[in-house]
């Protein structure tokens, strides 16, 4: 690789860092890589992700904030919207299929969307079931559509036992060895992902996404 394209792909991971902060747009960045013989693929892992994986560290630590997190999870969400259809063309694999969901009785789904949004800006293809989601709904998705992964999200403590009641009922329908199961949301505890026999529990969306990225053996 030479200097230019070390530049350009520098480029898209400070101005994702950054927020987009010295102008411009990431779509024209991305462009640029691509017209400079970058091959798409490249341009999203060695740009993109390296870009919005600093941000969620940075978000980890208490650098960023929940402002920079989403600002940066929406350049990435127009970033993709410019190279998905390159990476489609060149038959890259997605990273791994997430089914995520708020649990019954919960409305939230901030939360949840932000997870969603970061999963599918680093290559995870997300079925999104929305809120307010039944046990029942989310071992008929695990059944059918075969994620690697299932988030659940809960931000009321009422509504946490669905997540233990859906874990039994994944349990019983003899399918619990096929997914992985991870949990997040406001009171959501290490020790409670431990109880209900969840594989990992996120304490925000950074880490979430960071777990994920770890079970499908990519560094974060």
């Amino acid at each position: 690789m030479n200097d230019r394209n070390n530049d350009i792909l520098e480029k898209i991971e400070v101005f994702i860092v950054e927020i987009g902060v010295s102008g411009g747009s990431i779509r024209d960045l991305i462009k640029r890589a691509i017209a400079d013989g970058l091959p798409p693929y490249q341009v999203f892992t060695d740009g993109m992700v390296k870009g919005i994986t600093i941000v969620g560290q940075k978000y980890e630590k208490g650098e960023y904030f929940l402002t920079e997190l989403i600002g940066a999870g929406e350049i990435m969400k127009e970033g993709m919207e410019e190279i998905s259809p390159l990476l489609s063309s060149t038959n890259v694999k997605p990273l791994g299929k997430v089914v995520i969901g708020t649990v019954s009785g919960d409305l939230h789904d901030i939360g949840k969307n932000i997870v969603k949004m970061l999963l599918t800006s680093v290559g995870f293809v997300v079925n999104d079931l929305g809120v307010d989601v039944s046990a029942e709904k989310f071992v008929e998705e695990v059944r059918s559509a075969k994620p690697d992964i299932l988030a659940m999200s809960a931000l009321l403590t009422t509504t946490m036992d669905s997540m233990n009641t859906t874990i039994c009922e994944i349990q019983k329908a003899g399918l619990r060895k096929t997914v992985k199961i991870i949990i997040g949301g406001a009171p959501v505890t290490v020790e409670y992902g431990e109880k209900i026999g969840a594989d990992a529990a996120a304490m925000d969306a950074a880490q979430g996404v960071r777990i994920c990225r770890e079970w499908m053996d990519v560094g974060a």
